[in-house]
């Protein structure tokens, strides 16, 4: 793998989001642990949204969208990552409903050529005081509408 920056391919519909492989991320074959998938995948959606103003900043949310949980991830590895260095995440919302997302994504080589995982995640946005499905407000949706995949 290289560790030149070179910059992600443009890409049709949705964001690619740079992650960095750092050694304690790696097994002892020298490849990316499996874990570290959702690890890495949750660290490009913080970036982008927080790059947008969604984020948890000075200890607070700085929107009520932040307050969600994951229902469901589901990945499938199709090539090993090897060594440390930076990976492409590409990511997108296949469905945007009232208290739910359901992004795709794909972790892939800088230049494109190589995918090492593909999968999904849905996440839902909950009511800090029940924990029970509350809307996406008008912001979230606003952002979350670009990445959807027409």
């Amino acid at each position: 793998m290289s560790h030149a920056v070179v910059e992600p391919p443009a890409v049709e519909y949705g964001h690619v989001e740079q992650a960095m492989v750092h050694f304690d991320d790696l097994d002892a074959l020298g490849i990316l642990h499996n874990a570290r998938y959702a690890l890495l995948l949750e660290r490009a959606l913080t970036a982008y949204w927080s790059d947008r103003g969604v984020a948890y900043q000075a200890g607070r949310a700085s929107s009520p969208d932040v307050f969600h949980a994951v229902r469901e991830f589901t990945i499938s590895y199709l090539a090993p990552v090897t060594g440390t260095g930076p990976v492409a995440v590409h990511f997108w919302l296949e469905h945007l409903g009232t208290s739910s997302a359901r992004y795709v994504f794909r972790f892939h080589s800088l230049d494109g050529t190589t995918t090492y995982a593909e999968g999904h995640r849905t996440v839902v946005r909950l009511d800090p005081a029940t924990l029970r499905p509350a809307p996406w407000t008008d912001t979230a949706r606003a952002i979350a509408t670009t990445l959807l995949r027409s």
